[in-house]
Formats: structure tokens, C-alpha cells, sequence
């Protein structure tokens, strides 16, 4: 830090990531499994790529979450998506890059992306 100016910069970027978390009525929440499971299935990128991409995308009424074991361990990675108004939407076996999808997909138009659901890796 060479300024208060920097400092100043630095905390208004910060507090962006912080009100990316926040919660109320009309907000969608994404929950991302970071128990011992999760992060060696490779949650931390998972959660990275979500929260990065919610931030290019400039979304404001969405936050995102960890949680400890959601008891599925073999399904790790696990993201939960709680849109308004609908019921919980669970992604699982998810990467980097099926994590953008679903900020594209499910977040931004409110389509669930089938295929990386709970459901369709049970039916397999």
C-alpha cells in the first residue's frame, strides 16, 4: 500500500465480494459442498469459477455459501441451487467448467442444466 487511495480501492473491491453473500427474499443462493470431500473431489475451483463468473456476469441479486458434508460424498463436488420461488436444485460431480454453465444457465435464464443433476446421476 503506497496510498490511502489504494487502501480505499482495495476495500471497495472486498466489500463488492462480501455483498456478493448477502441474503433477502428474492435472492438466488448457490451452496457450495467444501467439507473434506468436496475439496479433494475439487470443490475450491468449483466454487472459484462460480463465484468469478457471477462477478463478470455483474449479478447482483445472487450470493454464494459453503457447507460442510452434504452426505453424498461419492457425488462430490455438490452445488445447491435455491432459486425463488422453486425448489432446491442439487448439481453434482461438477467441475470448473459445468460450474460457468450453471451461472449461465440456471442463474442468469433460471433453466436447470439436467444432465448434472442429482437425478441424472442416479439414473445412470
Amino acid at each position: 500500500m503506497k496510498s490511502l487511495a489504494e487502501l480505499q480501492q482495495l476495500r471497495e473491491k472486498t466489500l463488492a465480494k462480501v455483498n456478493l453473500r448477502k441474503e433477502d427474499d428474492n435472492s438466488i443462493r448457490v451452496v457450495v459442498g467444501m467439507a473434506t470431500c468436496g475439496i479433494a473431489a475439487g470443490a475450491r475451483p468449483v466454487m472459484k469459477s462460480i463465484m468469478d463468473e457471477i462477478e463478470k456476469r455483474n449479478i447482483g441479486n445472487c450470493y454464494v455459501t459453503q457447507t460442510g458434508c452434504i452426505g453424498l460424498c461419492r457425488l462430490e463436488p455438490i452445488v445447491e441451487v435455491y432459486l425463488p420461488g422453486s425448489e432446491k436444485i442439487t448439481y453434482v460431480k461438477m467441475d470448473a467448467e459445468k460450474a460457468v454453465k450453471i451461472v449461465n444457465e440456471t442463474l442468469v435464464n433460471g433453466k436447470v442444466v439436467n444432465e448434472y443433476t442429482i437425478g441424472a446421476a442416479e439414473n445412470k
